[in-house]
């Protein structure tokens, strides 16, 4: 079984997903915010790519990863970094960005060298299903790794039955058609939830976008396996002098 696969066999509620930059707030800061994360009880980390147009992203974390450019964080750097993750943790760890980079790296070349390091899957919001069905799946599945696809509250159901089809790990319900660190009303986001819930889909669902805390995280979780957190995990860390710490605090306000 893969490492999602097993966490959710084991874990079907309250699925804490966190969110985070490779290379930011600094270049080498990844491995520290994994085995930080790690060790404060997180069950998936999501690390971003940082590319130079983001289409999903709220201004948060495009200036994240603006910063972890400048920091001279590529595809390649991570990859190296990543050569020590799992000496440092066993939780899964995705990969989310964006179609561009990772063509210009060369995308056989990249699943398997994501694969080599650990990684357990791929977001890749601007990568369409048709692509990926002629394509580009048959590349991501020979190399182990596990594919997530995002639906919207405007998606209809059969393109949600027919992602749910593709998506293996889990399914990734954007609360909104708006990018990432918005305020949401959570009445809403609750009918689209209990609608998602009812279609009883292939995968676990984890809802994302606009989750910052304990209470957005809890009402998140009422018709959904858990969520995901960024925006506000990147603000908590801006300006942070002990990375450790901080994440340590933050993580105390949501669980």
């Amino acid at each position: 079984m893969s490492r999602l696969a097993t966490l959710f066999a084991s874990k079907q509620k309250n699925i804490l997903n966190v969110y985070c930059t490779a290379g930011f707030p600094q270049l080498n800061s990844t491995i520290d915010m994994i085995e930080a994360l790690t060790e404060n009880g997180v069950d998936i980390i999501e690390l971003g790519m940082p590319y130079s147009d983001p289409l999903a992203d709220g201004p948060v974390i495009q200036q994240s990863g603006n910063i972890a450019l400048a920091n001279g964080m590529t595809i390649a750097v991570l990859f190296d970094q990543l050569k020590a993750l799992r000496q440092v943790s066993n939780v899964p760890l995705i990969l989310m960005g964006y179609m561009n980079p990772v063509l210009q790296y060369g995308f056989e070349k990249f699943c398997k060298d994501a694969a080599a390091v650990g990684v357990d899957g791929l977001i890749l919001p601007d990568l369409p299903e048709y692509e990926f069905e002629t394509e580009y799946g048959a590349i991501i599945q020979k190399n182990g790794l596990d594919f997530v696809f995002l639906v919207t509250p405007e998606t209809s159901e059969e393109r949600v039955r027919k992602l749910d089809t593709l998506s293996t790990g889990f399914l990734y319900a954007v609360s909104s058609s708006a990018t990432t660190g918005q305020d949401k009303d959570f009445n809403a986001v609750e009918t689209y939830l209990q609608r998602l819930h009812a279609m009883n889909l292939k995968n676990p669902v984890l809802v994302g976008f606009g989750i910052k805390d304990r209470s957005t995280f809890q009402s998140a979780c009422k018709h959904a396996n858990g969520a995901i957190i960024g925006t506000a995990f990147i603000q908590a860390l801006d300006g942070a002098n002990d990375l450790k710490a901080t994440v340590k605090q933050f993580l105390g306000t949501v669980q």
